[in-house]
This record gives structure tokens, sequence and C-alpha cells, in this order.
């Protein structure tokens, strides 16, 4: 690869971390060719974007993107596979699926809304984490019990006391 293939790469992984803010790293290394075309195929139903890299070209890529990896930079080490997605629990619960038939791929890291996780013990943690539309349908959820409570009481309520009046009224 030329110093311009290189920095076009740099420039493309760059501008794909800066507009990001989900962002997985795997490694995949010793899975065969179909486990492989599973695992994209998988990760394509999700909506993920799953992409191999060169650990260098992404840790300079990382250092010239206007955020905060943290700690991240220090897993590039071995094979790196990027999966990009909409949804923060999307490549977790991806790769959590497919490690039931492999025990691949392990979890690098994860940076996700400012936050950082290292490390494949964070899976489960980061499988368990809502979406913004899961939490949203949560809180709907949760404000609408309490005004459906007082619209159903309403409601019975005004039945016995139709009731109630209809009787004193015939007396």
């Amino acid at each position: 690869m030329t110093k311009e293939e290189k920095g076009v790469v740099i420039e493309d992984l760059t501008k794909q971390l800066a507009e990001s803010s989900i962002i997985y790293l795997a490694d995949i290394s010793g899975l065969d060719a179909q486990t492989t075309s599973d695992l994209r195929r998988a990760c394509f139903k999700s909506n993920i974007q799953l992409s191999v890299v060169k650990n260098t070209l992404l840790a300079k890529a990382m250092d010239a993107a206007e955020k905060d990896f943290g700690e991240l930079p220090a897993v590039l080490k071995g094979n790196t596979s990027l999966m990009f997605s909409e949804v923060g629990n999307g490549p977790a619960k991806v790769i959590k699926n497919f490690r039931k038939k492999s025990e691949k791929p392990l979890l690098k890291g994860a940076f996700i809304e400012e936050a950082i996780f290292v490390g494949d013990d964070n899976l489960d943690a980061l499988a368990s984490i809502k979406s913004k539309e899961e939490m949203i349908g949560e809180i709907i959820g949760l404000l609408q019990s309490p005004a459906k409570n007082v619209i159903s009481g309403l409601k019975s309520g005004g039945g016995k006391l139709a009731g109630i009046l209809k009787t004193l009224s015939e007396r």
C-alpha cells in the first residue's frame, strides 16, 4: 500500500469515527471463510457495518478524530475488526448470538456515546444496554400508566354515580 493510499484510508477512517457514536472493536482472527461470511451476513441483517482494518491506520485515525477514545488505542494488537452501528447494543447482541456457535469474535473494546468499554468481560453489560427507542417506549409506558388509572377510575366511578342518581330519582 502506497503512502497516498494509506493517507486516503486514514482520512476515510477518521471521517467514519467522527460521524459514529457507536464503535465496537472485535477480534475475528481464526474464523474460516464460511464463518466469517456468516458473521458478515448477521451484521448486515442487524444494520451493522463490519470491516477489518490495520491497527496502525486505525490508531492514526483515532488520533486524528476529535474524540477521546481513552484506552481503546491500547487494544489495537493482533487482528482488529471495526463494527459501526446505530444501536448501542446491536453489535454486542450479534457477537453474543454468534458465540453460541463459535468462540469468536472476541470483544476488544467499544466506544458508545462517549463511554469506553475495554475487554471481552463487558459483553454481557453491553448486550443489556437499552436503545434510545426502548428507553423512550418505557418512559412513555410509565407516564401513561397513572393517566390510564385515573381515566379508568373516573369511568367506573361515573357509572356508579349515575346508578346512584338513577336509584335516588326513582324513589
